[in-house]
């Protein structure tokens, strides 16, 4: 167990009732419009009180929390419904949980599912509550646990925080209704034509799989709870999957605003797989702002600001994983012969642009030199013999180019050491130039393609059996676990369909997924929005030109 882990599951339940606060977007969004909710969003997130003087939680049995140490982000989960890891639980501490009507017994409350509720708990009131944040003694007169801080909240900053305990329920989420649950996929103008058929292909049979499937009598099943809640609760109701396919056009500038529009008009629940070309980042701002989930699109340059946002998900870090990857290779001692320059070439507005970057920047501050050659977009391929010409023979060259471009170097002679990604060349399926075969070393984010081999074959059997061509295996195997990660996900969320909630849960529940197609594993975790974190790096076997043999073992950079 992680120490954020170990931090969380430690906490006793008074933390959850004063700190529980909203996500990263809701802060921005929807409950920024309600009273007080900045006060209440700062004292969260960042740990600042309405004055703008830090957060200080005092602990008697440990130093005082102070700032952003006593952030409630850094221990607790934005929707405010809890979590369980083995036998930890952390009940859920939304206002229809802390507030819920007193009834005479235990099967009358009527709340929504999830694991960890305690529903028999003497509610809440105000000032019950105000006692438990200030004087840590919860609503049945009971001292909590020396862990746990004492905040000297002041009236206005404590009404704040409630309201915020309350704003966090959930009664009208977009894209839900009884019946029905919408998805929208995003595709942008620049997408690949033969991509964006082969990664709807899969998501149009898998609604309708889904939905087929539904539709059986035995996919009532009942979901045990081992709590008070009334027993038409332990059901998961069923709800037919709603696909809306999304496709701004026109300037980036604007698929922000044409995507809020499409929103506005029809209302999802979340954006499940998608496709974009050179730049995701107006998508993610959509997401970002409109609080709505976006699972795992199939982009290979994800916006740098990933990391910071809270609704965007995603398998890997694309060509910038790949850049640190032939990075880690050059900086490691003794790895490389010695080398005197390190020039990079890509085309102009191709994602290799932003990979190229990231890498010169890498070992520029380790003191290499590096030189990069920008082809323009529109130059003929013949255009780039002359960037990986006149090179000394002591120096490393990075290609962040496509199969089309690296074709046309097969007159070229190559440099004893070249570095290449495999999101752009494609070299596990379109063979390189026979001379520059020995010479090539590639980035390669995928697990090797003999041991994933029975995990992407499940997929393949699916695809075969619904007569869905195979035109980008790794694009339709990415939405294919993309999608059945999403299921899982919202099957173990019976009715409690909160967008921030299956962003939590996913943190929570990726890692267990078996079968994780072109992964060896996946992981996530609060402020993780990279599930595949590592890669290869690997060369070729000659005689075939295709088949990647690794240089060492796995590297998380």
């Amino acid at each position: 167990m992680s120490a954020s882990r170990l931090a969380l599951s430690a906490l006793p339940l008074f933390l959850l009732l004063c700190l529980a606060g909203p996500s990263f977007g809701r802060s921005r969004g929807a409950a920024a419009q309600l009273p007080d909710s900045k006060v209440g969003a700062d004292i969260y997130v960042s740990g600042v009180l309405g004055s703008g003087q830090p957060v200080v939680g005092e602990r008697t049995a440990a130093e005082s929390l102070i700032g952003p140490q006593a952030a409630c982000a850094n221990c607790h989960r934005h929707s405010g419904l809890g979590s369980q890891e083995g036998r930890a639980i952390i009940p859920p501490v939304t206002g229809q949980f802390l507030f819920h009507i007193e009834t005479g017994g235990r099967d009358e409350i009527e709340l929504p599912y999830v694991p960890g509720a305690r529903p028999d708990r003497k509610p809440y009131t105000e000032a019950t509550l105000a006692r438990a944040i200030r004087e840590g003694v919860d609503t049945e007169g009971r001292t909590m646990s020396t862990l746990m801080p004492r905040y000297a909240l002041n009236d206005s900053d404590l009404a704040a925080l409630i309201a915020h305990l309350r704003s966090l329920d959930r009664r009208r989420v977009p894209g839900v209704s009884d019946t029905e649950l919408h998805f929208a996929t995003i595709i942008t103008p620049d997408a690949d034509p033969a991509k964006r058929r082969g990664m709807l292909d899969v998501l149009q049979h898998f609604f309708e799989d889904r939905n087929n499937t539904q539709r059986l009598p035995s996919s009532q099943n009942m979901m045990p709870s081992g709590n008070a809640f009334r027993v038409k609760g332990m059901f998961k109701v069923t709800r037919r999957w709603v696909l809306q396919v999304w496709e701004p056009t026109g300037p980036k500038s604007t698929w922000t605003a044409q995507l809020s529009q499409k929103f506005a008009a029809q209302p999802v629940f979340a954006v499940l797989s998608g496709l974009g070309g050179d730049d995701w980042t107006p998508v993610q701002a959509f997401c970002e702002q409109n609080a709505v989930p976006c699972l795992f699109p199939n982009v290979d340059l994800p916006p740098a600001d990933a990391e910071n946002e809270f609704y965007s998900l995603y398998f890997s870090r694309g060509v910038r994983l790949e850049a640190d990857l032939i990075g880690q290779a050059l900086l490691q001692p003794g790895s490389d012969p010695a080398f005197t320059e390190v020039r990079q070439v890509y085309r102009q507005g191709d994602i290799g642009e932003a990979a190229a970057a990231a890498l010169a920047a890498n070992l520029q501050s380790a003191g290499i030199r590096v030189t990069s050659r920008a082809v323009p977009a529109g130059a003929p391929i013949k255009a780039l013999a002359a960037t990986v010409t006149g090179l000394p023979t002591n120096a490393v060259l990075v290609l962040w180019l496509r199969p089309a471009d690296l074709a046309g170097l097969g007159e070229a002679t190559p440099p004893a050491r070249v570095y290449l990604s495999e999101l752009m060349s494609e070299v596990d399926s379109k063979p390189l130039p026979a001379q520059w075969r020995g010479a090539a070393h590639i980035a390669y984010p995928f697990d090797l393609p003999e041991s994933r081999r029975v995990r992407v074959d499940y997929a393949r059997g699916w695809f075969r059996i619904r007569g869905i061509p195979l035109v980008d295996e790794q694009v339709q195997a990415d939405t294919y676990l993309a999608c059945g990660l999403a299921s899982e996900t919202l099957k173990h969320m019976i009715d409690t369909f909160v967008p921030d909630y299956l962003i939590e849960r996913l943190e929570d529940t990726a890692e267990h997924r078996i079968l994780t197609g072109y992964y060896p594993r996946l992981t996530l975790g609060p402020h993780q929005r990279f599930a595949s974190k590592g890669g290869f790096l690997v060369h070729l076997d000659v005689p075939s030109g295709v088949r990647p043999i690794p240089d060492g073992p796995w590297v998380t950079p």
